[in-house]
């Protein structure tokens, strides 16, 4: 992880995080102390902290904690409890830190929780060892997920007794063919199709073209939604199936850090610590991928022209700072080399942190003040990190664009800006504005939460599949009863 933008620095705060995971540790409910060091454990950018080591410190902290912890109430029943018992086979095109593999792998322990048989399989995997697939299939295999090869009998006969078969993202209709072949007029009526793009070249018949045949699609925004149906059918000439919207939930464990003022001021100072920030000092937080399509340099020419106001109009505000999580320092890719000289060039370098990509995104929320979403085009399908920085108060400054608009109220619980170079200096004025409006930008973060907790819980999002699949299982049923 990096402290500034110069590439040559970049691992110096391993150790630092090291401290602040274990500080935190100590400081959480046994379940929260759990179901962070397992994310944390599984972190690929974590590569200089002995997994042995924290393992043995979690063991001694969740003893300390466990002797503080309070009693917890009898959960409610899941509304997915009709799923035990069912047997259910997961297909995602890759495994990885992206979006679309974390939520199946969700929908997998949601599943598991209830008691279905849950088995997956991964398209699309790299012929070397890779230590993220490893470590995410181990994190599957000790949750109950049964984890086996996409191709050969053991794929073709579970998909066949399978209730229920979840194809994650578009490039997972390539399996059905290549893998079932002539068993799969057998398993589409029991697809589930969850699609996650909004990018024109996941329009291929070669990858959907069994879409009108499926028992139905889920996708995350009505944005989305509409575009694949205006989309598929003008460019691919073919009709979508049923389709459900199904927002997205916050999970109980980010939620149990982001409610716990204790462990959210413990690690505010330590990644602060880590990055040589001040705790007075203002930080806007893009949380994605370093690519085109998230907006990075859109937003740090943003940043810089915030900067160049305040300067200008000699307005008194705290230090700002603009940190970048996402970022692939061993990649040295044209736009990772493009982000760092212009930093350079503009010399804000004291301004500007680059942070490895990481599956834990709760430490960079607690520290941060403000979210930016600057993703570009047709936005985000949904955007995840968009309801997991409003559980944490923080207002959002987003693109006008994909599901963003459905996840942030204008003026209420953060500020939109157009995406393209035509939104660069509304996001900066709006930097501005939350960095001078003190009252409005807690305000807006309240409200943020307020809306989080209304509706983009787990349970929310466990209610939303649940009606969802036991429609496909409905219809499932009708549709293979037809053809004994």
């Amino acid at each position: 992880m990096a402290k500034h933008a110069s590439a040559a620095v970049g691992w110096g705060h391993h150790h630092l995080q090291k401290r602040w995971l274990l500080a935190l540790l100590l400081m959480l409910t046994v379940s929260t102390v759990i179901a962070f060091f397992m994310r944390a454990a599984f972190d690929s950018c974590d590569r200089n902290v002995s997994v042995d080591n924290v393992i043995s410190s979690a063991r001694d902290s969740v003893q300390v904690a466990d002797k503080r912890a309070p009693q917890i109430a009898a959960a409610k029943p899941s509304p997915l409890s009709f799923m035990k018992s069912k047997i259910v086979l997961l297909v995602s095109h890759e495994l990885s830190l992206s979006g679309g593999p974390l939520l199946l792998m969700e929908l997998a322990f949601l599943l598991r929780s209830v008691g279905a048989e849950v088995n997956w399989v991964t398209f699309m995997k790299p012929s070397e060892t890779d230590e993220v697939i490893y470590s995410l299939e181990h994190k599957m295999l000790d949750r109950g997920v049964q984890v086996f090869s996409a191709f050969g009998k053991e794929a073709i006969d579970t998909a066949l007794r399978a209730d229920l078969v979840v194809l994650n993202t578009a490039v997972a209709g390539k399996w059905l063919d290549y893998v079932l072949k002539e068993d799969v007029h057998r398993v589409l009526p029991k697809v589930l199709w969850w699609i996650h793009e909004m990018r024109g070249h996941y329009f291929k018949l070669e990858y959907v073209k069994h879409l009108p045949s499926v028992a139905g699609a889920m996708i995350d925004s009505h944005v989305t939604a509409e575009y694949w149906k205006n989309r598929t059918q003008e460019r691919l000439k073919i009709k979508m199936p049923e389709t459900y919207v199904v927002h997205l939930g916050n999970s109980n464990e980010l939620m149990q850090v982001a409610e716990d003022s204790v462990a959210k001021r413990v690690l505010r100072e330590h990644v602060r610590e880590s990055l040589g920030v001040r705790n007075d000092d203002l930080l806007f937080a893009l949380i994605n991928s370093v690519s085109r399509g998230k907006g990075q340099d859109l937003f740090l020419r943003s940043f810089y022209e915030a900067l160049q106001l305040i300067k200008q109009k000699k307005m008194q505000v705290p230090p700002l700072h603009a940190v970048i999580v996402g970022s692939d320092m061993s990649a040295h890719t044209k736009l990772e080399m493009e982000l760092r000289d212009y930093v350079t060039q503009k010399k804000i370098q004291d301004r500007v942190h680059f942070v490895n990509k990481t599956l834990t995104v709760a430490p960079y929320l607690a520290a941060v003040d403000v979210l930016v979403q600057n993703s570009q085009g047709r936005g985000e399908c949904f955007g995840r990190i968009t309801i997991e920085a409003m559980a944490f108060q923080l207002p959002v400054l987003g693109t006008a664009a994909g599901g963003t608009t459905e996840i942030v109220v204008n003026g209420t619980t953060g500020l939109l800006h157009p995406a393209g170079k035509e939104g660069v200096t509304t996001l900066a004025k709006h930097i501005v504005k939350l960095a001078t409006h003190v009252e409005r930008r807690l305000t807006i973060g309240k409200r943020g939460y307020e809306r989080v907790k209304e509706r983009f819980l787990e349970h929310h999002m466990a209610e939303r599949i649940g009606e969802v699949l036991k429609e496909v299982l409905r219809k499932s049923k009708i549709r293979s009863s037809k053809h004994l």
